[in-house]
């Protein structure tokens, strides 16, 4: 399993785990997220209009062009699968609330990468290029972080 994937496995876990912690912490106001639109990113051009109802983890798949995404586990807010379609290999991931998303987003982007992000789901893809291509298709918005830490590439 290439390096990446295997970091992209691992960060939810870590995620999840961070994720209840941090609520177990908080208070349980509701969240005015939950009824609004997915988390802004800056990224030029326009994208598909997002549908009133979250994608699934299926429909992540079909949208990419796996025929079924590999389940990689289900948490306490979110699910996750992988697939490879067309030379890329996809980490799909979909949200039960936008405060979980939020959350799972904001700790991931700490360990850096690259995310397409809509209604209650995202995903990242190697080669990034893939994520290009999911967003003509499914809209949202790319969101990238270089994390903490983050050692320099060597090219």
């Amino acid at each position: 399993m290439p390096r990446r994937t295997r970091r992209l496995l691992v960060t939810p876990a870590l995620a999840a785990a961070a994720t209840l912690l941090i609520a177990g912490c908080s208070d349980s106001s509701t969240d005015s997220q939950d009824k609004g639109q997915p988390p802004s990113a800056t990224n030029a051009g326009p994208s598909p209009a997002p549908s009133a109802e979250p994608a699934t983890l299926e429909e992540l798949a079909k949208a990419v062009g796996c025929t079924k995404p590999k389940e990689a586990g289900k948490t306490l807010d979110f699910r996750q699968g992988t697939c490879k379609a067309a030379g890329a290999d996809y980490v799909l991931l979909t949200f039960d609330t936008s405060k979980g998303q939020r959350e799972w987003l904001d700790i991931s982007q700490m360990y850096g990468g690259v995310y397409l992000v809509g209604n209650r789901w995202a995903l990242s893809a190697n080669p990034r290029s893939a994520m290009d291509t999911a967003r003509e298709r499914l809209g949202g918005a790319i969101e990238e972080a270089d994390g903490y830490g983050a050692s320099p590439s060597g090219s």
